[in-house]
C-alpha cells in the first residue's frame, strides 16, 4: 500500500503542477481548451490524494509496522477508533490530511462554479493549483507519510524491516473528541483557501461588481463555522483531558486557531458594508488575504514546533517551508493590490458616527486590535529568542488584561450594531430600540450585585449579556407581532415565518445569542474554586454544596493501559446523587501517564474531580477537586452557534416568494418589520 500511496501522491503533484502552469498559459493566451484542462487537473487532485489517504489508513488498520509513520503513531493494542485519528497525529499524516481537505474544497469550488463565472474561474484555478502544489511538494519531498523503517548494514546498505509493534498514539490524543476536533480545525483552516482564491482572482482579473463578495461570503461562513466548532471542541478536549480544571490557557497553538477566526468574524461583518454601501473594499480584500495567511501561520505553528505548546505534537524544520510560503503569498497579494488598487475605490463615505456603518467599523477595529494583541503575545517569545537569545514567555495575565475589555466592548457592539439604521440613526429610534434592553441589563446587574456578585468584569458581562439578549428578542418579537396581526397565526408560528423570511439576518441573531451564552460561561471563571486533599477510604472533603466521600481505590487494566482508579461518592446537601470514577492511567506502549477526569456537569456548575496521584510521604491517594460555575453554557453556546450558522446558510427565497403572495402590509406595519438586504447571490 505504501507504493500505491506514494504513486498517487506523485500523480497528484503532477496534476496540481499542470493546473497551475496550464492555468497561467490559458489566461495569457485566452485559449479556452487549455484553461478547461487546467481546471480539470485541479479537480483530479481530489481522487488522487484520496487514494493516498486510503493507502495510509489501510497501513494503520493492517498494523503494518514497516511504515515509519504507522510505527511511530500506532500499536497493536490501539483501538480502531484511534487508528483512524492517528492519521493526523503526526507531521506527515497531518500534512497529507491538509492536502486532502484542500483537494475536496478545490474540487467543490471549481466544479460548482466552472460554468457560472467563466472570467473569474481561470484565476481561481491557478491560485488553488498553486496552493495545492505547495502542500503536495511537502507530501512528496519534505514530509512523506510513506517512508519505511530501515536499518543500515555494516556495508552501508539500507534494509527495510518490519517492527513487531509500534510506539503507540500519544495518550493526550486518545480521547473521543480527537476524532472530531482536528478535522474541524483543519476544515476551518483549509476553508480559508477558497475565499482567498476568489478574492485574489477578482483582484487580478479586475472582476466587475461585488459578485465575488457574494461567493466568498458563503465560503467564509462555512470555514468560520468549522473553525468555531474546532476551537470549542479543542477547549472541551483541554478541559476533559489535561486535568487542570480549565479549557483555555492562551497556549500558542490555541491562539493560532483563534487568529483567523477573529479576522473571519471581522470580514463577515464588514462585508455587509460593501454589499450595502460599496464601502471598505480595500479593507475586505485584505481581511480575506490576512485570514488565509493566518491559517497558514496556524498550521506552521502547530506542526513546526517553533513555539512551546501541549498541542505541538511534531517538531521539525518544516517551519522554514511555511514561512517562505507565507512570504511569497504576501508578496503576491501586495503586488496584486498595488497594481489594481484603483479597482477597489469606495463609492460612499461614512455619513454619521451613530449608524450601522460606524458600528461595523468599530467592530472591525476592535477585532483587529484583539487579533494583533493575541498575535503579538503568541510570537513574542519567538521574537525575543531571535533578538536577545532568551525566550521571554507571555502568560495568561497579559492576554486576559488586554482581551477581556476588548471582548466586553465587542459584546456591547453585538447588541447595539443590529439596531442602528444605515447612514444615520435618529434619537427617537435610539430611545425606542435601546431603552428597555438597557433597563433590563442594569436591573440584572443591580440584582446580581445585591446577591454578592462584586467581580467587576463578571458584573459587566452579566449586564451586557442581558442587554444583548433583550435586543435580540425584541427584534424577533417586533417583527413577529406584525406578521402575526397580518396572517392571523400565533406568535410562535410568526417567529418561524419571520426567521425563514430572512435566514441570513435571523441566523446571525442566533449566532449573537450563542456568543452571549459563551460569554456567560466564560464569566463563571471569576468564581472558580478548588481543593486538593489526601484521601483515604472513608475520608471526605467539601466544596460548595457538594461533599465527596472516598469509597474505594483500586487498579484496572487492558491491553492498552493500566490505571489507578478512585471511586468517589458525591453528596449534595447531604443526599447521595452519584458516583464518580477519576483515573490515572499508564499507557503500556509509550510509558506516559495520563489523568482521566470525572465530571458532574449542570447548568449552574461543574464538579471536576482529578486523581492527582499519591503523596510522596505515605503513598496516600490525592484528589484535586474543582468547582467551576457556568461552564456548560460555553458548550451549549457552541451548539446554538452551529444552529445559527446553518440557518444563515439556508436560502430564504422560497419563503420570500410565499410572503410576496401574502396580503400587503400597511406602510406603518412594514416599518416595524426588521428587513435586511438580500442579494441574489445570497440565495
Amino acid at each position: 500500500m505504501d507504493i500505491i500511496g506514494s504513486f498517487a501522491l506523485v500523480l497528484a503533484l503532477l496534476a496540481a503542477g499542470y493546473a497551475f502552469a496550464a492555468g497561467i498559459v490559458g489566461i495569457r493566451t485566452r485559449r479556452a481548451l487549455v484553461t478547461r484542462s487546467a481546471l480539470n487537473a485541479g479537480m483530479v487532485t481530489f481522487p488522487l490524494v484520496t487514494v493516498g489517504v486510503a493507502a495510509l489508513l489501510t497501513l494503520f488498520f493492517r498494523n503494518d509496522f514497516s511504515s515509519a509513520y504507522v510505527a511511530e503513531h500506532s500499536n497493536r493494542a490501539l483501538p480502531l477508533f484511534y487508528k483512524f485519528a492517528a492519521l493526523w497525529a503526526g507531521q506527515e499524516g497531518s500534512m497529507l490530511f491538509w492536502s486532502w481537505l484542500l483537494s475536496i474544497y478545490a474540487f467543490i469550488a471549481i466544479f460548482s462554479n466552472r460554468k457560472k463565472h467563466p472570467e473569474l474561474m481561470p484565476f481561481v484555478g491557478v491560485i488553488l493549483g498553486g496552493i495545492q502544489l505547495f502542500f503536495l511538494i511537502l507530501n512528496n519531498f519534505v514530509a512523506s507519510p510513506f517512508s519505511l523503517v530501515g536499518t543500515v548494514s555494516a556495508a552501508g546498505a539500507t534494509h527495510v524491516v518490519t517492527l513487531a509493534d509500534g510506539h503507540g498514539l500519544t495518550p493526550l490524543l486518545q480521547y473521543s473528541e480527537m476524532v472530531i476536533h482536528p478535522p474541524m480545525l483543519y476544515l476551518g483552516y483549509t476553508g480559508c483557501t477558497v475565499p482567498f482564491a476568489f478574492a485574489l482572482a477578482a483582484l487580478l482579473g479586475r472582476y466587475p461588481g461585488e459578485k465575488w463578495i457574494h461567493i466568498t461570503r458563503r465560503w467564509t461562513m462555512v470555514g468560520w463555522a468549522f473553525l468555531s466548532v474546532g476551537i470549542l471542541l479543542g477547549g472541551h478536549w483541554a478541559y476533559q483531558v489535561l486535568g487542570w480544571g480549565g479549557y483555555w490557557a492562551w497556549d500558542p497553538v490555541e491562539n493560532a486557531s483563534l487568529l483567523p477566526w477573529i479576522t473571519e468574524t471581522a470580514f463577515l461583518h464588514s462585508v455587509m458594508m460593501q454589499e450595502k454601501r460599496g464601502m471598505m473594499r480595500v479593507w475586505n480584500v485584505w481581511l480575506v488575504f490576512i485570514t488565509f495567511m493566518l491559517s497558514i501561520l496556524g498550521t506552521s505553528l502547530t506542526r513546526s514546533g517553533i513555539v512551546s505548546s501541549v498541542h505541538a505534537f511534531a517538531q521539525s524544520s518544516i517551519g522554514s517551508w511555511f514561512f517562505s510560503f507565507l512570504a511569497l503569498i504576501f508578496v503576491v497579494c501586495f503586488v496584486a493590490y498595488w497594481k489594481n488598487r484603483d479597482y477597489l475605490r469606495t463609492d460612499n463615505q461614512l455619513d454619521s458616527v451613530v449608524s450601522r456603518e460606524s458600528s461595523f467599523l468599530f467592530n472591525n477595529l476592535i477585532l483587529l486590535a484583539a487579533c494583533f494583541a493575541v498575535l503579538w503575545g503568541t510570537l513574542f517569545p519567538v521574537l525575543s529568542e531571535w533578538i536577545e537569545g532568551s525566550k521571554i514567555t507571555v502568560g495568561p495575565p497579559f492576554f486576559n488584561k488586554v482581551n477581556i475589555p476588548i471582548a466586553l466592548f465587542l459584546l456591547f457592539l453585538t447588541g447595539v450594531g443590529p439596531l442602528l439604521a444605515w447612514r444615520r440613526t435618529s434619537l427617537s429610534s435610539l430611545k425606542r430600540n435601546f431603552a428597555w434592553p438597557l433597563a433590563g441589563g442594569l436591573l440584572a446587574g443591580i440584582v446580581a450585585f445585591a446577591f454578592g456578585d462584586n467581580n467587576f468584569y463578571a458584573l459587566i458581562c452579566l449586564i451586557l449579556g442581558v442587554f444583548v439578549t433583550l435586543t435580540i428578542f425584541s427584534e424577533f418579537f417586533r417583527g413577529a407581532r406584525v406578521l402575526s396581526v397580518r396572517s392571523g397565526e400565533n406568535l410562535f408560528v410568526s417567529v418561524g415565518q419571520l426567521t425563514m423570511r430572512n435566514t441570513r439576518r435571523y441566523g446571525g441573531y442566533i449566532v449573537h445569542l450563542a456568543m452571549v451564552m459563551i460569554f456567560v460561561g466564560i464569566s463563571g471563571q471569576a468564581f472558580n474554586r478548588d481543593v486538593q486533599q489526601e484521601m483515604k477510604v472513608g475520608s471526605s472533603l467539601t466544596i460548595g454544596p457538594y461533599q465527596l466521600v472516598a469509597q474505594n481505590f483500586d487498579e484496572t487494566s487492558n491491553a492498552n493501559y493500566t490505571a489507578d482508579r478512585a471511586t468517589v461518592e458525591v453528596l449534595e446537601n447531604g443526599k447521595s446523587i452519584m458516583m464518580l470514577y477519576p483515573e490515572r492511567r499508564l499507557y503500556t506502549a509509550s510509558g506516559i501517564t495520563q489523568t482521566v477526569v470525572a465530571l458532574h456537569s449542570t447548568l449552574a456548575r461543574d464538579l471536576y474531580v482529578v486523581y492527582a496521584g499519591t503523596s510522596p510521604q505515605d503513598n496516600t491517594p490525592v484528589l484535586h477537586v474543582y468547582l467551576n460555575p457556568l461552564v456548560k453554557w460555553i458548550w451549549l453556546g457552541g451548539l446554538v452557534l452551529v444552529l445559527g450558522t446553518v440557518l444563515a446558510l439556508i436560502p430564504s427565497r422560497q419563503l420570500q416568494i410565499a410572503l410576496h403572495a401574502a396580503p400587503e402590509m400597511s406602510p406603518a406595519e412594514s416599518r416595524r418589520v426588521p428587513v435586511a438586504v438580500v442579494h441574489p447571490g445570497d440565495d
